[in-house]
């Protein structure tokens, strides 16, 4: 079994004030992580490319592309969310991250990789198809989904959210593509104070308390994600690999551990195994305590390359 991973150096240069919890230091950490425990060998690297154009404007509008990129800054930062903001290198850093997952979307395709993990920022769930929000510019994931859809013809691809917070911008691509099921937990009520009303029909939401541990996010899983998605038969599974919901996470109230990362990560696996050749790809969405975050990544990568 082949697992890439997906990164490019582009991704750390990006950053929006020493303040900001979404930083550089949350690759390094998971870099440093899967080499102190023996993974990184393990896997195959990659250096995430430039998304193609067409590609973004699969998920978003081209006004909102062309505007952003008028607006990246010769030095310091534009704010363009309450706490979202451009730096010199954040155009490129964001056109790498959505790279990222359609690169990996090729490889596995093409079957020269099994599955996928693309350690990227910035993230993308919260970005809408004309507004960036809550840290992110391009929806990684969706457009992953998209490239999947129109390049490589399927017609059933699942998308997969364990972040803590809900995924509004991919809910909001996506909804009512019969191409696409997204299934997902979130803490509710929390930003971004969406997903627990009126969901599009292709999507499985499930609104959990704060305080929700990893016993009621597996039963979720089991008796709520695996029935639809079984039910779905997906020819690609897609993860937005959110690691905020662990217990010494301050940015979410859940109470995940590692372990329970692996657990859904082994079940999305079987799903994959089931109806998708083994096909996942996985990009890193939040996760903001640095020791935290680097030990559910690997063990989410662990499990990936059944290692």
């Amino acid at each position: 079994m082949h697992t890439g991973f997906i990164t490019h150096r582009a991704c750390l240069a990006h950053e929006m004030g020493s303040w900001h919890p979404e930083a550089p230091s949350r690759l390094t950490a998971i870099h440093d992580h899967l080499i102190a425990v023996g993974l990184l060998p393990h896997l195959v690297h990659i250096d995430a490319p430039v998304v193609a154009r067409e590609a973004l404007w699969r998920a978003h509008d081209r006004g909102y592309i062309e505007h952003l990129e008028s607006r990246i800054p010769k030095q310091g930062y534009v704010s363009v969310d309450p706490d979202t903001a451009m730096n010199p290198a954040t155009w490129d850093a964001a056109l790498r991250s959505a790279g990222a997952v359609t690169e990996a979307v090729d490889q596995v395709m093409a079957g020269q990789l099994e599955n996928a993990f693309c350690a990227v920022r910035p993230p993308g769930h919260h970005a809408r198809p004309a507004h960036a929000m809550g840290f992110c510019f391009f929806n990684n994931v969706a457009v992953g989904a998209r490239h999947a859809m129109q390049v490589h013809g399927l017609r059933r691809v699942a998308v997969i959210d364990f972040d803590v917070h809900h995924g509004n911008g991919t809910e909001e691509i996506l909804a009512n593509d019969e191409r696409a099921l997204m299934v997902s937990f979130f803490q509710h009520p929390f930003y971004p104070y969406t997903g627990a009303e009126h969901p599009a029909k292709n999507m499985v939401n499930v609104p959990l308390p704060a305080g929700s541990r990893g016993d009621v996010v597996r039963q979720v899983v089991d008796e709520q994600w695996i029935p639809a998605l079984d039910a779905f038969c997906p020819q690609l599974v897609l993860i937005s690999a959110g690691f905020d919901a662990h217990r010494e996470d301050d940015l979410g109230q859940m109470g995940l551990v590692e372990a329970d990362y692996a657990y859904i990560t082994k079940r999305l696996m079987e799903v994959a195994d089931r109806h998708a050749q083994g096909r996942v790809v996985s990009t890193l969405e939040g996760g903001y305590n640095l020791s935290a975050l680097a030990r559910s990544v690997a063990a989410h990568v662990k499990t990936l390359a059944q290692l």
